[in-house]
């Protein structure tokens, strides 16, 4: 071990020598590529692993009466991973990496490399209805991470790393390079300049030929355009994109719902109990629920609906146009609700193919009801721009709706129709939910990373990091005499915090208040503490935000500010240091 912490000094030692830092940083965003490639890929094969086994020719002759019953074996087999191996909380995915870039400087616990390819692909495998895409974000964003903390690269970089594993997360698994760069920068807020474009780049086109070397050519959603889009059907395209507006709303609404539901039973093993049964139940009645509902789409877009449906396992004649519209519709609906109740249950996955499997089924149903009353639009282009409109309103990424649904299927000669509705979808939900599934918790708590460059310097910052503690503490009821031989002696500071016997925050006395009586000695012990104090301008709570801390200065123009934690005091912040820790935060961001 000594020898190889020698070899590794050494070859960083011939790095910084030999190296710039812009060809390191390229360098490393190839690697980090490959591996979130290598990652996402272990993940689908993992999980196409359960597929098989749970879809062989013993267990398939049951398969319909057991489908109550796998989801419930995944998810109480994810349960005691969780409890008895991992033992710490996973997260979703895309979450859990925000945070990490707002509160953490994109420091991520090494147990997330492993602990969604351990989770995910038994909750999908055996039927949890959830997809891949955050975990396989999570592993890459925490592969990205480590790789930056490994060489030692400053918090800049390490964002920059995550948003290469984002992107080379998505860039594998849907083999879209295009528009994985377009999800790095429009999910993480990256700024899209050359210094960070190229390195995007680059793992993006690592990832998808580590994907191709291992996979070939095979990929999950394959579909050539057939028919063109003509501008008599722009009428209908807006009222698909309305229709996407509204499903968006009620997919997020249905998520917050249901998980708050879940969240009134304090104990996981409720939480378990219940969710395995809803979930068993759903995917029973409702089978292409199960799994991730890749081939829902693929069917869908070939125009064969009845394939798509032929999981259900009653007596249902989907020769009769309006049953397979049905179907799609109760698709549609319980879609949202399986995936967020496996979730709740304690199941790991994302909330990204659900999105597309959802949005196909409303775009199927759209075009089938239309045509049924006279019309003639596409059901294969109103599928893919269903697609595209669930991902633009249930996860704010309406370029990467555009992108990613014009890239995976060949469909660029869409683009007017895919940019309506994506506009139309996300605008209508923007105005009834303000930020998406994946970022909503962190606004609450001001912990979400924007464009907006001032507030993002603000929030990494931390407040623990700027108070200072070298003040010294005097009591009420001491005297004149007793603070000045006691303290004003011994002190650097010309601010000096009164607290009672619990160290609580009382007030403070300013040494200027003080000088003019230092010469009379016959004050010293007739004037105490609780009389010479006096109520700070303002105080600073250890919660608070540094925004919240700027506005407390800037409103009281004080220089030094106590800062309490439960009533208790526990130091000073001065201005002096907080726009300086502001100044040399925004360099480290911006430089």
């Amino acid at each position: 071990m000594p020898n190889t912490k020698k070899i590794f000094k050494k070859l960083l030692i011939w790095r910084y020598k030999n190296i710039s830092e812009r060809q390191f940083v390229y360098l490393l965003s190839i690697l980090v590529g490959f591996l979130s490639g290598l990652g996402t890929l272990l993940l689908k094969n993992l999980t196409f692993f359960f597929h098989y086994i749970l879809e062989g020719k013993f267990i398939k002759d049951l398969h319909h009466s057991l489908y109550f019953i796998f989801p419930i074996i995944g998810l109480v087999i994810v349960f005691y991973l969780k409890k008895k191996i991992i033992k710490k909380d996973i997260g979703h995915g895309i979450s859990t990496t925000l945070h990490a870039i707002s509160k953490r400087s994109g420091i991520i616990e090494r147990y997330k490399i492993y602990a969604s390819l351990l989770t995910a692909p038994i909750t999908v495998g055996f039927g949890g209805s959830a997809g891949l895409q955050g975990p396989a974000v999570s592993t890459g964003a925490a592969l990205g991470s480590g790789v930056a903390q490994l060489f030692h690269m400053n918090t800049k970089t390490r964002m920059l790393l995550i948003g290469c594993a984002t992107a080379g997360a998505m860039s594998s698994m849907f083999k879209a390079p295009v528009a994985a760069i377009v999800f790095a920068v429009e999910i993480f807020s990256l700024d899209l300049a050359f210094a960070s474009l190229v390195p995007l780049l680059l793992a993006s086109v690592s990832a998808v030929i580590t994907s191709y070397f291992f996979l070939g050519k095979d990929i999950l959603l394959g579909f050539e355009l057939q028919d063109d889009f003509l501008i008599k059907d722009i009428f209908f395209y807006v009222f698909l994109g309305i229709g996407t507006g509204i499903a968006s709303v009620y997919f997020s609404k249905m998520y917050f719902k249901i998980t708050r539901f879940f969240n009134l039973f304090k104990d996981p093993l409720h939480r378990l109990i219940l969710g395995a049964i809803a979930i068993g139940i759903m995917l029973y009645f409702i089978p292409p629920l199960y799994g991730e509902g890749y081939d829902i789409i693929n069917n869908l877009l070939e125009g064969n609906a009845q394939k798509a449906l032929e999981g259900i396992h009653y007596s249902v004649n989907f020769n009769n146009v309006w049953m397979v519209i049905l179907f799609l519709l109760l698709i549609t609906v319980f879609k949202a609700i399986a995936m967020t109740t496996t979730f709740a249950a304690g199941g790991v996955g994302g909330i990204f193919i659900p999105t597309l499997v959802m949005g196909s089924a409303l775009g199927n149903v759209f075009a089938k009801i239309v045509n049924q009353f006279g019309g003639s639009v596409s059901e294969s282009n109103c599928t893919l721009i269903g697609m595209s409109g669930l991902m633009a309103g249930v996860l704010h990424a309406p370029m990467t709706a555009i992108f990613l649904i014009a890239e995976i299927t060949g469909g660029y000669d869409l683009f007017v129709p895919l940019m309506l509705v994506v506009a139309i979808s996300y605008a209508f939900t923007k105005y009834f939910i303000s930020n998406s599934i994946y970022t909503i918790e962190l606004a609450k708590r001001g912990e979400l990373i924007t464009h907006n460059k001032d507030k993002n310097v603000m929030m990494m910052m931390r407040i623990d990091k700027l108070i200072e503690t070298n003040f010294k503490m005097i009591h009420p009821e001491m005297s004149l005499g007793e603070m000045l031989k006691g303290s004003v002696a011994k002190s650097s500071r010309n601010i000096f915090p009164v607290v009672d016997d619990k160290n609580r925050f009382l007030g403070i006395v300013l040494l200027d208040d003080i000088r003019p009586l230092m010469f009379e000695q016959e004050l010293y012990d007739k004037l105490t503490i609780q009389v010479l104090m006096k109520s700070a301008p303002a105080i600073i709570f250890h919660d608070d935000s540094i925004e919240t801390v700027m506005k407390k200065f800037k409103e009281s123009g004080a220089w030094n500010l106590p800062v309490i934690k439960h009533k208790r005091y526990i130091g000073f912040i001065s201005k002096s240091k907080l726009l300086s820790a502001y100044r040399t935060k925004l360099i480290e961001l911006t430089s």
